[in-house]
């Protein structure tokens, strides 16, 4: 498949020089009164070449399949398979493992004996989708190739293809949103069919443990999502914006106001770069470094301390975060006139004071868009909770003990082979609503703010 791919590729190039020489020699020709630049020729052309053998193969892979395994089954060596059923998917798949080289040995003999047949179906019908995308892509680049005229818009035709790609990305876009709030909402019916709103939205008591059987212990059945939603903004939404906002806004403010620019230059990047640390590394370094901390230093001031504890994830988080808040805030101060600067030094206040009382207020509604975004960052974060926080389910505020957060909860009832009929998986889908729905209504408010923001200083 890859090398058909870098054949089309080649074709296309080939087509696209082949158009622009003609359009080139055409406008020469009619003293340069032509429609479009050769340019334009040449993608039209190479275009017409290339989407054509595209979309047969796509479709031609569709049925390759079906066909490959049908021939297989009408060839000799299928008089060895095993009657219907597992064990005959299971001999069929080793074969075209080893027909496909993805193994070298299998643990059915029979299987050995059908990989040749699905060998040569494969290389049957890939050749026959070979030559259909070949000739497809002889006839569209030879079609284009004749239309090229002085006088012929290329360009236009060209921008009305793209534009029609654009809109079906951006239609792609809206229908995986759709599908992904549908498919929520769906589960999420059948799970408050089950149990109810009210017990879900204000329930105190979080275990999922469903019987299966009517004497099963320690099953309870108790659904309460106020224990996750707290524990979710205790950390996200308390603790990491207790050390996000602080250290992202002064860094902003030191980087805007004080540093040097050659300290910009690198500060500013190396600020950043907390943003590209996976969540994972931040877990690790939040379990094996800042939890020990946390809990040494909750002993020692004689609070009862868990080696797993809210405090922890959420610092480590809201080092996490930094950078949402500090970007955010760069840019809003670096995008206050300079005229307000000046006239407030002008007027005879210090730079902090130009900074506590110009600077900030004006620059305030695109500083809390950041914050607003770096909260929904926070609250959807789920490695960091799992590795320091624990998944104890307490509504406490004691910032030592262990606690969940949603996310966590979801990984914990979705993990491992899971039967998609009872309350205690269906709850996953009911918490990923309603924390979707909190995330969406934060991005919502957060992009109004910053666009209030830019709206004043455009």
């Amino acid at each position: 498949m890859l090398a058909v791919a870098l054949l089309i590729a080649g074709l296309g190039a080939i087509a696209w020089w082949t158009g622009r020489t003609r359009a080139a020699a055409l406008a020469r020709v009619y003293d340069g009164r032509a429609h479009s630049l050769p340019a334009h020729h040449g993608w039209y052309v190479a275009l017409w070449t290339i989407v054509p053998a595209v979309i047969v193969l796509a479709i031609w892979s569709n049925f390759t399949g079906g066909l490959i395994y049908q021939a297989v089954l009408a060839s000799p060596e299928a008089a060895a398979l095993p009657a219907a059923g597992m064990e005959r998917a299971t001999v069929l798949s080793e074969a075209y493992s080893l027909a496909i080289g993805a193994t070298e040995q299998s643990f059915r003999p029979e299987a050995s004996g059908i990989a040749p047949a699905y060998e040569r179906a494969i290389a049957f019908y890939g050749w026959i989708g070979f030559g259909a995308a070949l000739l497809i892509a002889f006839a569209g680049g030879a079609f284009a190739f004749t239309r090229l005229t002085p006088r012929f818009a290329a360009r236009r035709r060209i921008e009305r293809l793209v534009m029609a790609a654009l809109r079906i990305a951006s239609l792609i876009a809206v229908l995986t949103t759709l599908g992904i709030v549908l498919s929520l909402l769906f589960e999420s019916l059948r799970f408050f069919s089950m149990v109810p709103v009210t017990e879900f939205l204000f329930g105190t008591h979080w275990s999922p443990q469903v019987a299966i059987r009517p004497d099963q212990a320690g099953s309870s059945g108790a659904f309460g999502s106020i224990p996750l939603f707290w524990g979710t903004v205790f950390i996200g939404a308390i603790i990491a914006m207790i050390v996000a906002i602080p250290l992202g806004l002064m860094s902003a403010i030191y980087l805007t106001q004080y540093a040097h620019r050659s300290a910009r230059t690198w500060l500013k990047p190396a600020l950043e770069i907390l943003a590209g640390v996976p969540t994972v590394v931040y877990g690790y370094f939040a379990a094996l470094t800042v939890a020990p901390l946390v809990r040494d230093f909750g002993l020692a001031l004689g609070i009862p301390a868990s080696s797993e504890s809210a405090l922890a994830a959420g610092l480590v988080m809201g080092v996490m975060i930094i950078p949402f808040v500090s970007s955010m805030a760069d840019d809003s101060i670096a995008a206050v006139p300079q005229a307000m600067r000046d006239g407030s030094l002008a007027m005879g206040a210090t730079r902090s004071e130009t900074i506590r009382k110009v600077l900030i207020p004006a620059a305030l509604p695109g500083v809390v868009g950041g914050v607003l975004l770096a909260v929904s960052r926070a609250i959807g974060e789920t490695m960091i909770v799992v590795m320091a926080a624990g998944l104890a389910a307490n509504l406490t505020a004691n910032p030592f003990a262990s606690v969940t957060t949603v996310t966590t909860q979801i990984v914990q009832l979705l993990t491992g082979d899971q039967e998609f009929d009872s309350p205690k998986t269906l709850a996953a889908f009911a918490l990923g609503l309603t924390l979707f729905l909190m995330t969406l209504a934060l991005n919502i408010y957060a992009l109004r703010v910053v666009k209030k923001y830019r709206e004043a200083y455009e």
